[in-house]
């Protein structure tokens, strides 16, 4: 299962409700991948703690793209 969050153009703290929210119904091993305006360190935190892989980008256009899979 795949899962896309553009979370880009809203203000905060919506970005982060968004991504948490598809983040709670993330099955093990699924994946998510989130877009944003900016690199969001707290949530960064969060999937760390909670055990979360993932990898972050950013492209030409400045859009941070973080890939995240279930654990």
């Amino acid at each position: 299962m795949s899962t896309v969050v553009d979370a880009r153009g809203l203000e905060p703290p919506e970005p982060l409700e968004r991504a948490m929210e598809a983040l709670a119904d993330l099955p093990t091993g699924g994946h998510l991948t989130v877009l944003l305006d900016r690199m969001p360190w707290p949530f960064l935190r969060i999937l760390d703690r909670d055990g979360y892989k993932y990898e972050h980008q950013i492209r030409d256009d400045g859009t941070v793209e973080i890939g995240i899979t279930a654990p």
